[in-house]
This record gives C-alpha cells, structure tokens and sequence, in this order.
C-alpha cells in the first residue's frame, strides 16, 4: 500500500530526455551548435504570419489546421485529409504510441536512434526493443530479426538523429517488405529538408502504397523550433485513429500561421538546403582524417567521433569549445561516449569549431 498516487506502470523506468546544452560556464554569450536548429533562422514570410497573429490571440484555434494541412498538401502532392498537425514531432510520436502500443507491446527501433522513441514507448507501457547498428548505421536486418508478435511499431529516423546516416529508398522497401501487416512502419523524416542523397526516399511512396506505414515530419529544423509544429501522413485508417486521441486544439494559432507560410516559402527552404549542403561538406573536409572520424551525414549537423588519447578525448574537445563560447552537443546519453553533434551555423561558427578542433588535435 501507499499513501500517494502511483504513475502507471513504466512510467517511472523512462530516462528523461536531456535537452542538449545551450550556456556556457562564464559566458555571457555563447554561439548554441547543440540543437539542431536552423543556420538561416526562420523565413520572412512564416515570421511575418506569426506576426500578424497576435491581434487574434483570443480566438480558438482551427481544430484540424485544415489550412496548414492544405498547404502541405499542395507543396508535397500529398492527400490533405491523409495529414494529421501535431504540436511538433514529439506529439505525433506520442499519438502513434498510444495509438497502437499498450502494456505488454513492443516497439523496435535502431541502436543509436533519437531519444523520444523509447519515452513514447514506455510511456504507452510498451517496451522498447533496440536493435544494434552497423558502423552507426541502421542495419535492416538487425531490425526485422528484432520483430516479434508483441511487437506494434518499427521506428526508423531517416536520417538518423545524432549519426546522420540512413536509409537509402531500396532498402526502406526492404525493411518494410519484411515486416508483417500487422507492425506499423514510422519513418520519422525530421531531417528530409536537409537531405541531398539522390537514392533518398522521404517515404510518401511508400505510404501511399501501404496500410503500415506513417511518415512523420516537422517544421523544427526549418527555423520554427520555437512554434512547435510537425505532421504525419498516413493511411486513412491511421489519420481516423489519431485524431480520436488528439487534442482539438493541440497547435496554436501563430504555430499553424508561420508552418503555413513556411511551407510555402520553397525559395527559403532551398537556400537553407544549400546553405547546410556546402557547410556540412566544408566542416566535415575540416575535420575527417584529423586524427577526427566525421561520419557522413544528411542532416543539418555532423557526428565527429574522437581518439582515446589523453587530452584529445571527446570530452576534451567539448572543453575547448566551451571555452570559445562554442555549445555543441555531448553524446554519452546516446551511448557515444567519444563524439560530439555539432549543428550546421554561420559560416564564422564553421570556421571557429574547425579552428578549435585542429589545433586540439595538433597539441602533443
């Protein structure tokens, strides 16, 4: 017996997720590379929509973001009504979970894959079952061999958050062709704005063609971290499903304004892909080789993997960069105890890390 509330049951086993860092001990000001977050900051026209609301702050929202939907729709060729808005990602990874995981289910998901999916798991009473990697790559069939009858959901973030990798459209196919109908497929696409692989598969197709398979998306990468907006597309019966659970007004009024104009802002999202294209390829040619292995990566960061030399550890790097007011992002929670993340800045951000970087690695 107990004198308390009891949460139920799992609740209690989940690790908290531990925001990247984003201060420095005894700097004012500090250049924050730790989150992922956009190098252009937000588009004009999603900043001046976000604006234009704040005169319309005591009206509900529109319960569906039956506009935001539209848009999306148009921009990605997609069935609106197939489109479910949620406040960021990290809802619409909670609503699939307690859609379709309960107590004694289980969901498989990759050895270094983002940190959410296993809340969202336990969080339903499921249990996370992780399958192992190869060489920081999601390994397909590693992941199928994973699978059993209790198992609900596959999550798969394509790209991968912190390693960067993925999956290329043929094997996607693959992983799919060989889970039962029964499993739901969750590609997590946060990173599809950032992605220049021509073999890329962002995963609609594979929607389209299937009654197990979600895609899920997010506005957090595109410069609108702060409004708190992502998406699924999905199967009709899917859609049906979450959206019995979810809140009615779950994405505020300014969110679902800016995400709209975001969308529609190509232009903006184009000079953001080649913004990261060029300084992703410039750092990680600064830094591989250098006694520093980068891992190739399709997202907006690099994962920078380090020696086991006294003074040259990850943990050293991290030191360094700190004192330069540099905040990147430490991977021990990962299971990565010898890399660092560092997000896609400024080109004077760039050029800082590399300096700092090198000249650790120069040091005898």
């Amino acid at each position: 017996m107990t004198d308390r509330p009891v949460p139920q049951p799992g609740i209690l086993e989940i690790a908290p997720y531990v925001p990247g860092r984003s201060s420095a001990p005894g700097k004012d000001r500090v250049i924050k590379l730790s989150a992922n977050e956009s190098p252009l900051g937000a588009s004009p026209k999603a900043i001046e929509a976000y604006r234009a609301m704040a005169e319309t702050l005591e009206i509900y929202p529109e319960g569906s973001s039956r506009a935001l939907r539209a848009a999306l729709g148009e921009t990605n060729g997609i069935d609106p009504d197939r489109i479910v808005v949620g406040a960021g990602s990290d809802e619409v990874l909670h609503l699939l979970a307690q859609t379709y995981i309960g107590e004694g289910d289980e969901a498989v998901m990759s050895q270094y894959g983002f940190m959410v999916y296993p809340i969202v798991t336990r969080a339903a009473g499921g249990t996370p079952v992780v399958a192992a990697e190869t060489d920081y790559r999601a390994d397909v069939d590693a992941l199928l061999a994973a699978v059993t009858e209790r198992t609900k959901i596959v999550f798969l973030a394509n790209p991968n958050n912190p390693t960067g990798s993925y999956l290329d459209a043929a094997a996607l196919d693959r992983l799919h062709a060989g889970l039962p109908e029964t499993v739901l497929l969750v590609i997590d696409s946060a990173y599809a704005e950032y992605v220049t692989a021509d073999d890329y598969g962002v995963g609609i197709s594979l929607v389209e063609r299937s009654e197990n398979v979600v895609m899920v998306r997010t506005f957090s990468k595109m410069g609108l971290a702060a409004a708190r907006v992502g998406w699924l597309y999905g199967p009709g019966h899917l859609v049906d499903a979450v959206n019995r659970i979810r809140g009615p007004f779950n994405v505020s009024v300014p969110g679902q304004a800016a995400a709209e104009a975001a969308a529609r802002d190509l232009a903006f999202t184009h000079r953001l892909r080649e913004h990261n294209e060029k300084w992703r390829a410039w750092l990680t040619n600064q830094l591989d080789g250098n006694r520093m292995r980068v891992l190739p990566s399709q997202g907006n960061f690099i994962l920078v993997l380090f020696p086991d030399t006294p003074g040259q550890r990850a943990a050293d790097a991290n030191a360094v960069l700190l004192e330069r007011g540099l905040v990147v992002r430490e991977m021990g929670g990962y299971g990565i105890s010898n890399g660092l993340r560092i997000s896609i800045g400024s080109p004077e951000a760039m050029e800082a890390v590399a300096d700092c970087l090198k000249n650790l690695m120069e040091r005898q």
